[in-house]
């Protein structure tokens, strides 16, 4: 029985939880390019504790850790039915829909002292303004610089929110069932909330998708905490708060840290996430398999079938193999195995071991790209290449990429109201853009100062699709 609901108070059009695909587990270094605090940091940054804290270094540890927690207002303008009194005093039934606004709240943490927060990506789905709240009170606006639905994460940023603290990242393949934890989080709105408890679980599948790995926790977690910050003892970030079971006390359920490191820098550079993809069929190995197999206990991904063609054919993987490890990660369980290809990006290359008529093997696969990827698809390019196209988006501050139907809008120096990233830009001031050759002639006239409109189209992840109008500013 999957009754799952996500810890936001208003669901946005994610409310389904985003419970798409989850976690990628297994312990990962956080990307070198990538501006991610450590304790040695100086940035004001979060110190951490060496042992189980008392009661009074708890307090402490909290004073710490709170001012790098903030709190996510998110507003999207949906359209209401006609009023009833259309009839009255139009003497018929229908009208005009009446635009209304609806709130959500959520929790998101400080990644990088430059303003860059994370939170779920459910937290910010379909919304037209993100509003943040810091600790002491200071408030500004945010835009999203990239999600990943699958993983359900968003990285969002401030552009002029003033002195930040940083949090730090700790390893979540270290934590152990039984440690501490702190969740601190906005639940109900209610703003800064601070709950405690132990790690009840970890490498949780429930049902979420092919990535699920979830840690289990009986921090209390509420609506509202989505996106929040789940901290070890020594005050590093090991899981960001994410589901609760419904109807069901003491259960809760955080992704784990190390699935954000493996997406942050694909999250903060191309706004999306690509994926690799191997090209098998696997099963588990049960009982009976180990026994059959020779192995010593279940464990590992039986590859069922290969894809022709695909890396794993090209590899030299075929049918009854059984995959032990990627790149000297093991397999335990089957769930592992798509978590662990899928935290490589296309065109890597990755070692597998694995076991074949009762003898190990290695092999070297070079990873395709995993269909249902966000982002371009091949053959797509960024706009602004160097024929001196898009000058004035640039000034915008707004990073623009050819697609078919007009121009996709994958980054954005500034927040513009309305306009957000993954728009389609189908027309400025009335005049179609196909490419973003065709954008930059259509703004080609104006001046800084002057405001242009954008037709632009959104998608819906329920699969509908609608228009919106947006003015953009020409700034310096």
């Amino acid at each position: 029985m999957r009754v799952l609901k996500s810890s936001s108070p208003i669901p946005l059009a994610a409310s389904t939880l985003a419970l798409w695909l989850m976690g990628c587990g297994g312990a990962a270094s956080t990307p070198p390019d990538v501006p991610v605090a450590s304790p040695d940091d100086d940035l004001g940054q979060v110190s951490a504790m060496a042992s189980e804290p008392t009661a009074s270094q708890l307090a402490d540890l909290v004073e710490q850790l709170s001012p790098s927690v903030v709190n996510i207002t998110t507003i999207v303008t949906t359209a209401s039915g006609p009023s009833p009194l259309d009839f009255f005093f139009n003497g018929k039934r229908g009208g005009t829909p009446t635009p209304r606004q609806r709130r959500g709240a959520g929790t998101g943490f400080v990644i990088d002292a430059a303003g860059y927060v994370v939170t779920n990506a459910h937290v910010v789905e379909d919304a037209e303004t993100v509003l943040i709240r810091l600790y002491d009170d200071r408030q500004t606006q945010a835009r999203v610089v990239g999600r990943d639905r699958k993983l359900d994460l968003a990285l969002l940023k401030m552009d002029d929110a003033g002195p930040l603290r940083a949090v730090s990242l700790g390893d979540s393949t270290a934590l152990r069932v039984g440690e501490t934890v702190i969740a601190v989080g906005n639940p109900f709105g209610l703003g800064h909330t601070v709950t405690t408890g132990i790690v009840s679980a970890k490498a949780r599948s429930i049902g979420a998708g092919p990535y699920d790995d979830f840690i289990q926790t009986d921090a209390s977690i509420n609506p509202g905490n989505s996106g929040g910050p789940l901290f070890n003892r020594r005050g590093e970030v090991i899981g960001i708060n994410t589901a609760i079971r419904a109807g069901a006390d003491g259960i809760g359920f955080a992704i784990p840290v190390d699935a954000l490191k493996d997406v942050v820098g694909q999250l903060r550079d191309k706004g999306f996430v690509e994926r690799g993809k191997l090209g098998i069929e696997y099963q588990a190995v049960s009982v009976e398999l180990a026994q059959a197999l020779s192995l010593d206990r279940p464990r590992g991904a039986m590859v069922a079938d290969v894809i022709e063609g695909s890396p794993a054919a090209q590899a030299g993987l075929v049918s009854g193999d059984v995959i032990l490890a990627i790149e000297n990660r093991p397999i335990r369980r089957a769930e592992d195995l798509p978590r662990n290809v899928a935290r490589h990006a296309p065109g890597s290359k990755i070692r597998i071991k694995f076991l074949r008529n009762g003898e190990e093997g290695e092999t070297v696969a070079e990873l395709a790209r995993l269909e249902g990827s966000e982002g371009p698809p091949p053959g797509r390019h960024p706009s602004g290449n160097d024929d001196g196209g898009d000058q004035k988006a640039h000034l915008m501050g707004i990073k623009l990429e050819d697609d078919q139907g007009g121009v996709r809008v994958r980054g954005m120096k500034r927040p513009y109201k309305g306009l957000f990233v993954g728009d389609l830009v189908v027309s400025v001031n009335g005049k179609p853009t196909p490419n973003a050759k065709a954008l930059e002639a259509a703004i080609s006239a104006m001046k800084v100062g002057d405001v242009a409109l954008f037709k632009v189209r959104r998608d819906d992840p329920r699969g509908g699709r609608h228009h919106r109008y947006v003015g953009v500013p020409l700034t310096e």
